[in-house]
């Protein structure tokens, strides 16, 4: 396999952060050299966060080349929206369909709209948070469901197992089964 190419794009306090940890491991499981890097943007509450995530037989360096990605995750529109530059024309782009609303946001519509004109690869528009809050009670798991819906969905050539070893790696005991519900509850979608 040729280098496997992922933007994850979100706000600070979505989990970004973990979400990053779950997939470097679930790599690392299936043998994969990988690299990370949070580009720019803060991880705390609030903050613009965008990471590069590479995976592959051997990765040099952790950024992506606009243009290049694989995959974009995102976890609220507008910042999908911001990251849409790392858009080619293979990309394939899962959007958590949850915007922060934060004054001066364009409305959802005219985030659709541009989101659906810059991706060529297809759009994957998921009410992952929505979803987590009715069938778990947290909506902070939305993306955990969303690297399920990338697996069962084709768009991330990873397997489940591999991401089930990764959440017992990465997750404290205490939210472990939070998220494994999360994982599989994409898989029953």
């Amino acid at each position: 396999m040729d280098n496997f190419n992922i933007i994850l794009t979100g706000v600070g306090g979505q989990g970004i952060i973990t979400l990053v940890s779950i997939l470097d491991e679930a790599c690392f499981v299936q043998g994969y050299d990988v690299k990370s890097s949070e580009l720019h943007g803060l991880s705390q509450r609030g903050g613009s966060v965008i990471i590069h995530i590479r995976f592959g037989k051997k990765v040099n360096s952790p950024l992506i080349s606009r243009g290049k990605a694989d995959l974009i995750i995102g976890l609220e529109l507008v910042e999908a929206l911001r990251d849409i530059d790392f858009s080619g024309p293979k990309t394939a782009l899962l959007v958590n369909d949850y915007s922060m609303g934060f004054q001066g946001y364009p409305e959802k519509q005219e985030i659709l709209v541009a989101l659906n004109k810059a991706v060529r690869g297809g759009m994957h528009l998921v009410p992952a948070a929505e979803i987590c809050k009715k069938e778990l009670d947290k909506d902070v798991v939305a993306g955990v469901y969303l690297l399920g819906y990338a697996v069962k969905n084709n768009l991330i050539p990873l397997k489940k197992e591999s991401f089930l070893k990764s959440l017992e790696t990465v997750i404290p005991q205490k939210y472990l089964d939070l998220n494994i519900k999360a994982l599989n509850l994409a898989f029953k979608s």
